[in-house]
């Protein structure tokens, strides 16, 4: 393609949408969120239902990131050595059994052995959301990879925004979805939706006509293979800094394992409120993708990456001291606004700077940086709620998060310095 043709495609804001695998992979990725969305928000209120204790909501972040993490390096050097379509649908169908798996487990107890039931049911759930972790350890590099070798560089800029955009757009509704059908159904008919919508981004996914192209890697030894994933994160400085910015952003800044307890007690809003919660951050985060396709956030990167972290923590801090639903819907909307102009920045960042034959192995270390920080940052929002109380470990998050950008601007002023990306 011509540098003519391709600015012409790069400007047009569905170029990407044309590819008929890409917009396969969309549909496939925009159903797998609004499930995991509307399972992530049911099993937080289905445990903190049971249990009443603030740790317990930390402990399912935990159950789920635990896994990922030992998991994560492997399952980018399986990524990089084998067909990621199909280690994608592996992952995929894995997922739908732990849907089903959770919607057998939601069946009605008796009575006379409710009581006796509840320990052995939370550690079931538990369970679940271990396996859950490893399959989605092994889904999200060989999905991130995949997403890169379905469209040519030229329309990186316009694949991540789409790819970003259905995401958010699925967060929005799925949280909301979550909370209206335990309302309407409970967690039964909640899950049943959960298991149909995994179940149909494995059909859009099969629907992808792509194989991967065999590499190198695939013969190289598993250690040595490792190794250089993380040789090239970690010998790149802006990508190593924006990752570590994010990490913590997300590890202190973390409200979202609380809502349950905001909505219940402090908000008094019910499982409804609880669903506007959740889906707060990603009506921010789809608003900030519309401007960013008008005002794209790219001619100071750098700066605008440490400008959208601040937001972020300054917005968590009010979220934290509001007593207000629609105030706290407010701040969680900003919040979430800021985080999409980071999320948009670092997945250039990642996809641009990255040769492709190594994206599966620099998305898991993506994801040990920022997947499951948010895991990790729930059981230490849980930890800390039950310490001082879930405002003060919210507050305490959005200051230490505003901490860390400080941190982060004086001791990389490379970053502070980044203009252009991707030009």
């Amino acid at each position: 393609m011509s540098d003519t043709t391709g600015a012409a495609a790069s400007q047009d804001s569905t170029a990407a949408l044309r590819i008929p695998n890409f917009r396969r992979y969309i549909l496939a990725l925009f159903t797998l969120t609004l499930g995991i969305q509307i399972q992530g928000t049911v099993v937080g209120w289905q445990i903190y239902d049971l249990t009443r204790d603030p740790l317990a909501l930390g402990l399912v972040g935990l159950a789920e990131a635990l896994p990922a993490i030992s998991m994560a390096l492997y399952a980018g050097h399986v990524a990089d050595s084998h067909d990621r379509r199909r280690i994608a649908l592996i992952a995929l169908s894995v997922l739908v059994g732990c849907s089903l798996a959770l919607w057998w487990l939601a069946a009605p107890t008796p009575a006379g052995l409710r009581d006796l039931a509840v320990p052995g049911r939370v550690r079931a759930i538990y369970a679940v959301i271990v396996v859950s972790g490893v399959a989605r350890a092994f889904l999200q590099p060989s999905r991130q990879a995949l997403s890169a070798e379905l469209v040519p560089r030229e329309l990186y800029r316009n694949a991540v925004t789409w790819r970003s955009g259905s995401w958010q757009l699925a967060a929005v509704l799925g949280p909301a979805l979550g909370g209206l059908l335990y309302a309407v159904g409970g967690l039964t008919l909640s899950y049943a939706v959960d298991a149909a919508l995994m179940a149909l981004a494995v059909v859009w996914l099969l629907q992808v006509r792509h194989r991967s192209p065999v590499r190198e890697t695939s013969s190289e030894p598993i250690r040595s293979s490792i190794m250089g994933g993380l040789r090239f994160v970690f010998g790149d400085a802006l990508l190593l800094s924006a990752l570590t910015l994010d990490l913590f952003s997300v590890l202190f800044g973390g409200a979202i394992a609380l809502l349950p307890i905001f909505a219940g007690e402090i908000l008094h809003a019910g499982p409804t409120g609880l669903g506007l919660l959740r889906a707060a951050p990603a009506v921010g985060a789809v608003i900030s993708s519309v401007l960013l396709t008008r005002f794209p956030p790219f001619a100071h990167t750098g700066r605008n990456l440490l400008l959208a972290a601040t937001g972020y923590g300054l917005f968590t801090v009010g979220f934290g001291l509001s007593t207000s639903l629609p105030l706290s819907v407010a701040m969680l909307v900003c919040a979430g606004a800021s985080d999409m102009v980071s999320v948009v920045i670092r997945s250039l960042m990642l996809q641009m700077r990255t040769p492709e034959a190594l994206l599966g192995r620099v998305s898991s270390v993506n994801q040990i940086f920022i997947g499951s920080s948010n895991e990790i940052g729930a059981f230490e929002s849980g930890v800390t709620a039950r310490w001082w109380g879930a405002v003060t470990a919210v507050v305490f998050g959005g200051l230490a998060t505003l901490g860390v950008v400080a941190t982060v601007a004086w001791r990389v002023p490379s970053l502070r310095r980044l203009k252009q990306l991707g030009s």
